[in-house]
């Protein structure tokens, strides 16, 4: 590591390795930190293994499409996610070696493009300071990503027969989360120079119950843009010729069951002539099915245009079942939209206060119903736009404050473990 230092901290090199750089929520985290890095004058790199890179011209790619889906193809048959693409990891461990990272900064490793037996063993061998962000539940299982809803905590003690099989990474028809749970703790467990983040105090209390428990864990919560984020005018409702109706709203990256879709198609069923629901994020097939008061968009990497159609909405409704700390909450919020939530994983942990949003802990349509009617009847939605958004602190929510964490992590990491065997505290 070069001793130069740089505005008070030593010039590193840091290598951050993601499913995607750029696209979706961890892959713009991504992005943030390594634009703070080469703005304070540190040396940067993503490696990723899905889609184009965007806004980020410094990466690696790891694997291609064919690697792709001969992984996914050993997922689906013999639920042995993580333990394919093993030429394209050897060949991406030879470009870490010639980059030689000071800190290497995982994401989510999981998506079809990394084996996790190459990679940790080249880890361990290295001996370089790690930090690894969960953004899921997927490095303590067997299998899963998430467990809420099938109410498994098999993980506890040993993952097998695996309620969630057929969720992502899907198997078609094999189970295989007892030898992948006993891969996965010998894998996880062997690297002496290792830090954990999670997003949330949430998973962070999971971390602990898990084989992951003698790592130090750090919770940096993950930031929206407030710049973008804020109250946008548009002609959204003129657009959509909207301008009487009640907007309920729904965002998600990818809308499956887990994220509640089926929920407002019942809401759809409850609500008034004068209510519509906008949901953002669905695919075409999605969006051909929906009935006539569900107004369908695709999914948008405009992060103005989303801003826009939150600020617009009188109500913003989550009715997520597995969740690790949800942005669009924050998002909505941030837009001046009151935002309802199922009590799920980290979502509580995202609402700033009553006056902003509200935590629902019976995950029931009729809740989603009772609690819209009460916004109505209270005026509360448009309180919050006209009032309480100016009211409420929302610089917790700024992305700088998170990217700025996670500069000072490294540096508290480099200090810790630089001239140390192990660094486990």
């Amino acid at each position: 590591m070069s001793t130069e230092l740089f505005g008070g901290n030593i010039k590193m090199k840091v290598l951050q390795i993601n499913t995607t750089c750029g696209r979706g929520s961890t892959g713009r985290i991504a992005v943030d930190i390594h634009k703070l890095l080469l703005e304070q004058g540190h040396e940067s790199v993503i490696a990723y293994g899905r889609g184009e890179p965007l806004n980020c011209d410094n990466t690696i790619r790891i694997g291609n499409k064919i690697d792709f889906y001969n992984h996914a193809l050993k997922t689906r048959l013999l639920d042995r996610h993580g333990f394919g693409s093993k030429k394209a990891t050897e060949d991406f461990v030879d470009e870490i070696k010639n980059y030689n990272p000071d800190i290497i900064h995982l994401h989510n490793i999981h998506g079809y493009y990394l084996n996790i037996e190459i990679l940790f063993n080249f880890l361990k061998e290295f001996n370089k300071p790690v930090v690894w962000t969960l953004h899921d539940c997927w490095a303590f299982t067997g299998h899963c990503s998430y467990f809420d809803y099938a109410n498994c905590y098999k993980w506890e003690t040993h993952c097998q027969k695996c309620p969630e099989r057929k969720s992502y990474p899907k198997s078609i028809f094999i189970d295989n989360s007892y030898n992948n749970y006993e891969k996965k703790r010998k894998l996880f467990t062997s690297l002496d120079k290792l830090t954990l983040v999670t997003p949330s105090e949430w998973l962070a209390k999971l971390v602990k119950r898990s084989f992951l428990k003698e790592y130090p864990v750090k919770v940096i919560n993950n930031g929206i843009d407030l710049n973008v984020f804020k109250p946008t005018p548009s002609d959204f409702r003129k657009k959509y010729n909207l301008e009487n109706k009640f907007i309920i709203l729904g965002v998600a990256n990818k809308w499956e069951k887990r994220k509640g879709f089926e929920y407002f198609i019942e809401l759809s069923k409850q609500i008034s002539e004068d209510e519509i629901i906008v949901l953002v994020g669905l695919s075409k097939k999605q969006v051909r099915a929906l009935p006539a008061n569900i107004i369908g968009i695709e999914r948008t990497n405009s992060i103005t245009e989303l801003a826009e159609i939150y600020s617009v909405a009188d109500v913003f409704v989550n009715p997520t079942l597995e969740e690790n700390y949800p942005t669009v909450n924050l998002e909505a919020q941030a837009c001046g939209t009151y935002a309802l939530t199922f009590d799920s994983g980290g979502a509580r942990e995202t609402i700033l206060s009553e006056s902003t949003g509200k935590c629902l802990t019976q995950k029931k349509p009729d809740e989603i119903l009772y609690s819209l009617r009460t916004i109505e009847t209270n005026g509360l939605a448009k309180t919050f736009k006209l009032k309480a958004y100016n009211e409420n602190g929302f610089m917790k929510f700024d992305k700088a404050l998170m990217i700025g964490s996670y500069l000072s992590l490294y540096d508290e990491v480099l200090e810790r473990c630089n001239n140390a065997t192990k660094c486990l505290h």
